[in-house]
């Protein structure tokens, strides 16, 4: 296992802990009316959230780490970690991490985890805090990087990065950044976009550090009207178990009610708010979720019926 490299995230809780003390003061010494700001038990949801995806994460990474090992064992190839082969390891653990946000956003199944995350109406740096408890479902996407030579740990030191480099942009108050900043780099002006409920904002700006591959693979839009966060049907609980389980609730009912199999299938691994044809104009209504690239190509060109439906 490498040993020189840093545990980004324990060496980040302070920073955390004091941005987000200062956002909140910010906010009582300059209150925006327009921002969505603070709201206790909203900040205190998500906070419980972050704490509890701590615990759960120690779980699923047993048998993560355990394929992990066995298939870096298996490969021939190996990555050295060095300066610049760090620097190729986090380029291309962004590069799976789009992927894998995307995937989550258009696979109903994957999106009952990733919903967590969008689950809040406020857009403040505590949000950047609520995280999933079934984050399992993230790791086949890593899986080339193991066969390619990279060591587990190294991994997992580029995603700490990541993780901890989305933190700062989780805010409402850093406006526009410098035009080759927001070019190139995630700022909060792009995740803004990301976490808006509008039809023109749905299923964009899936880049963790990079926005760079948004703009490759056509998902990206930019900030233009003021966001309005949550989902496009949102849940009415502070209640962090209930936060964390309430879509997998929710296919568990849509399966439960399929006429077949194909439709239970479609249920859980076609878009979130797919309907199978001939569904009634009320159901598709008040599906638990968006209807994405299945039904109306790819993400971001959906038509009016679909974005009605549709979630952050």
């Amino acid at each position: 296992m490498p040993s020189n490299l840093p545990d980004v995230v324990l060496w980040s809780i302070p920073a955390f802990i004091l941005l987000t003390v200062v956002e909140m003061v910010s906010y009582r010494l300059h209150p925006d009316d327009e921002a969505a700001g603070y709201q206790a038990r909203d900040a205190a949801t998500s906070i419980g959230m972050g704490l509890g995806s701590l615990f759960f994460d120690l779980l699923w990474k047993i048998p993560v780490v355990a394929i992990y090992t066995a298939v870096y064992e298996l490969t021939p190839l190996r990555v050295p970690v060095l300066w610049w082969t760090v620097l190729l390891m986090l380029l291309a653990q962004d590069f799976c991490y789009y992927w894998s946000h995307r995937g989550h956003h258009v696979i109903r199944v994957l999106w009952a985890c990733h919903v967590v995350h969008h689950s809040s109406r406020k857009f403040n740096l505590s949000t950047a805090l609520r995280q999933p408890w079934t984050a399992f479902s993230s790791w086949p996407f890593y899986l080339p990087l193991i066969a390619c030579g990279v060591h587990p740990a190294a991994l997992a030191f580029c995603s700490s990065v990541n993780l901890v480099y989305q933190f700062w942009i989780h805010t409402e108050r850093i406006g526009r950044l410098p035009r080759p900043v927001e070019y190139v780099l995630n700022t909060p002006s792009h995740h803004r976009v990301h976490h808006a409920s509008q039809g023109g904002y749905l299923d964009r700006n899936f880049g963790g550090i990079l926005i760079l591959w948004d703009r490759l693979f056509g998902s990206f839009a930019a900030e233009t009207e003021r966001p309005v966060y949550g989902l496009t049907k949102n849940i009415a609980t502070y209640n962090p178990l209930r936060v964390a389980t309430h879509e997998y609730a929710a296919i568990a009912r849509d399966v439960r009610s399929a006429a077949d199999w194909r439709e239970r299938a479609g249920r859980m691994f076609r878009g979130p708010g797919w309907q199978p044809r001939g569904a009634s104009p009320v159901a598709a209504a008040t599906a638990a979720g968006p209807a994405t690239a299945d039904a109306t190509g790819p993400a971001g060109t959906t038509g009016a019926p679909a974005v009605a439906e549709r979630l952050a």
